[in-house]
């Protein structure tokens, strides 16, 4: 059997759309869209993928409506403090990161996930990385921030910062195989645009809440099928 693709990232779209055709409240998707996560984790783990990373909430989805907001900050607050209690999490060695400008979430939501990723932190058979309050742009200004710090302390001389260098400054350096989003959108969306540059991409018109295994065997599949010529 053909080995899994070692870290995936997944754009988990369509939330709110699903809802709305099963005619609920549409934040109401978001969730179905947390149980079909933990589904995912269990997946992941039997076809022998060792990271994940799921964009769940960008910088802009602040401005969505202040009672959806509200009901996702509760929702964050709530798994990720569930998620802290797991002793599946140390069982199986799975480490949880959260990645992005998390000083915008309230206190509470930034005290959860720092306990969880203080808890995993020497966990390393399973990565899952949760893209929160990210962006691809802002993750790069935050990098280049870093650096020009480094060399104001003249810790860094200009004439080293190399790729190599911004990489180890973002959020995540790893770089994912794959790509997925579901949801029926054929773009972007500000997501890893520096470690999804040699990224395979693969777009579903099913919704998130819809994704099953077998769609994640034959995403798989296919991306084993694909010759990746990384722009030779």
């Amino acid at each position: 059997m053909t080995s899994a693709p070692k870290h995936i990232a997944i754009i988990l779209d369509g939330n709110r759309r699903w809802a709305r055709k099963q005619r609920m409240k549409a934040w109401k998707g978001h969730e179905h869209g947390v149980g079909k996560v933990k589904k995912l984790v269990e997946w992941a783990k039997e076809l022998g993928i060792r990271e994940l990373t799921l964009y769940a909430f960008s910088t802009e989805n602040f401005s969505r409506p202040k009672r959806e907001v509200e009901f996702l900050m509760g929702i964050f607050l709530r798994e990720f403090g569930r998620l802290g209690r797991s002793p599946e999490l140390e069982k199986h060695g799975i480490r949880i990161r959260a990645i992005g400008r998390l000083w915008m979430f309230p206190p509470k939501v930034q005290k959860a996930l720092q306990e969880i990723m203080d808890a995993t932190r020497k966990n390393r058979h399973y990565t899952v990385n949760f893209a929160l309050a990210y962006g691809g742009r802002q993750e790069i200004v935050d990098a280049v921030k870093n650096i020009a710090e480094m060399v104001k302390y003249n810790d860094v001389d200009p004439k080293e910062i190399d790729e190599q260098m911004i990489s180890r400054n973002l959020y995540l350096e790893s770089e994912p195989d794959l790509i997925i989003r579901p949801g029926g959108e054929r773009r972007v969306s500000n997501f890893l645009i520096w470690q999804g540059n040699y990224s395979e991409w693969f777009f579903l018109d099913k919704m998130w809440p819809e994704f099953t295994k077998n769609d994640l065997k034959k995403v798989i599949a296919e991306f084993h099928a694909r010759q990746r010529r990384f722009g030779k």
